[in-house]
């Protein structure tokens, strides 16, 4: 199973040459299940409101992860709820993370 992996590059730069800074970070994208228009809520839970809805064939970042409601979904049941922006969670059943676990650091 292969997963996207998108390189994000920061650099910051000051007045002199020893202020300059490079940092890479490798930022994996997730599949979310085909076919599938999937809820992002602003928590995680299905009583969270609905913030927006992705389209089919969308990847997503996973920022990290928290328990929260137990969905049923194509990727099997869990209460695993990913964190793909600020205050927005997708339930981890509806994307291919490879792993039937957490896969990122869990949410503070």
């Amino acid at each position: 199973m292969s997963v996207d992996r998108v390189e994000v590059e920061e650099v910051a730069s000051g007045g002199t040459a020893e202020a300059v800074a490079t940092a890479t970070a490798a930022l994996t994208y997730y599949p979310v299940a085909p076919g599938v228009r999937l809820n992002v809520r602003s928590g995680p839970g299905t009583s969270y409101p609905v913030v927006r809805v992705l389209a089919e064939g969308t990847k997503v970042p996973i920022f990290c992860q928290t328990p929260g409601t137990s969905v049923s979904g194509p990727y099997g049941t869990t209460n695993i709820w990913d964190n793909i922006a600020d205050s927005q969670f997708v339930s981890d059943a509806y994307v291919r993370t490879g792993s039937d676990g957490y896969v990122a650091a869990h949410c503070a």
